[in-house]
């Protein structure tokens, strides 16, 4: 299968991110889908064979290429809401089961898209229970939950803030929670 990138540029003039900061994102994404179809490529060509190092790579690369395209994908989707999420609804309802309360939630994922590194922070679903959880990824294939959907995907790699904040990741996410998509993330919790 060939993947094609898809078009974000709806998000441009998205309070708090810039044309310049976006247009580098789409870039680098486009980047993902090339890498994806290019090992995709490779990989169908070489012999299935296990002790081969340069197909063991390949196989490896594959990972983190496409967990890049996927978890852009999410991310962007995820993005250009201008209305709040609904206190009283079923998702607020479910962080707040989860959690404690929706703030006590939100304080959770701000602090985990807060940690020193590059990553994503990413709200899952248990498949399997339902449960909810925020978990830090790290190179977009380590730390994955096995049986769980990403519910409202965070990017916190220096290239998704630096352009417009610098050092100031804190400024970056109080951005992020201004423009989530709410409805894109409720369809995920389904």
């Amino acid at each position: 299968m060939t993947y094609a990138a898809k078009d974000y540029s709806r998000l441009i003039g998205m309070e708090g991110f810039s044309e310049t900061l976006l247009k580098n994102h789409f870039t680098l994404y486009q980047g993902y889908v090339t890498n994806t179809n290019k090992l995709s490529d490779l990989l169908a060509g070489k012999a299935k064979d296990a002790a081969n190092p340069e197909f063991a790579e390949l196989k490896r690369r594959f990972g983190f290429e496409f967990n890049g395209m996927r978890l852009h994908e999410y991310y962007f989707e995820n993005l250009g809401g201008k209305t709040p999420l609904n206190r009283s609804g079923s998702l607020a309802k479910k962080l707040a089961d989860a959690y404690g309360s929706y703030d006590a939630w939100e304080q959770d994922f701000r602090a985990t898209g807060a940690m020193r590194g590059i990553g994503w922070a990413v709200l899952y679903r248990d498949n399997v229970t339902g449960s909810l959880f925020n978990q830090w990824i790290n190179e977009h294939e380590i730390g994955h939950l096995a049986g769980c959907a990403p519910v409202l995907v965070m990017d916190v790699f220096e290239h998704a803030f630096m352009t417009d904040y610098g050092l100031k990741r804190a400024d970056y996410i109080a951005a992020f929670f201004k423009n989530i998509n709410w409805s894109a993330v409720e369809v995920r919790l389904k």
